[in-house]
């Protein structure tokens, strides 16, 4: 029964990736140029804003559940005039494309998210990580099982 319940929420992340793409390229008349996608603080420097564009109309047009999406977006990104002279792009690998690509389609899924579910998120977020600043009594030993000494 387990089994069965997590192959059914795969399905269902799958239908609602379909849809976020469906709704992201929807909302622009020429989505090569005009897409955008918003990173929130954590954008990272090695793919522009170009790439990431190609990457997201090529898994929308390619379909992302595909088995050899990523071999086949690798070969359209080389074959693509556009990207001629980006070398650092051309010679990426299938699984550095995978990789970038399944970090756009969760930003892309942030972006579609409903405000509760973004509440929701964050409150998980924020309640699942542990402190990790530990903070020493006054007068307890340090680390050489000596007492701390005080300022004053």
């Amino acid at each position: 029964m387990d089994q069965t319940e997590r192959g059914e929420a795969r399905i269902q992340r799958r239908i609602s990736i379909r849809k976020a793409l469906d709704t992201k390229i929807g909302q622009y008349k020429a989505p090569f140029h005009q897409l955008r996608i918003s990173y929130g603080m954590n954008k990272g420097k090695t793919y522009t804003k170009e790439e990431d564009r190609f990457l997201t109309c090529m898994l929308h047009k390619l379909g992302f559940d595909k088995a050899y999406v990523n071999d086949e977006s690798r070969q359209c990104i080389r074959n693509s005039p556009q990207f001629s002279f980006h070398w650092f792009f051309r010679s990426r690998t299938a699984v550095e494309l995978q990789r970038r690509c399944n970090a756009l389609i969760t930003l892309i899924g942030r972006e579609n998210m409903k405000p509760e579910e973004k509440e929701k998120a964050e409150k998980k977020k924020r309640g699942s990580k542990p402190s990790t600043q530990k903070r020493k009594m006054d007068g307890a030993p340090d680390g050489r099982g000596r007492k701390k000494k005080l300022k004053l």
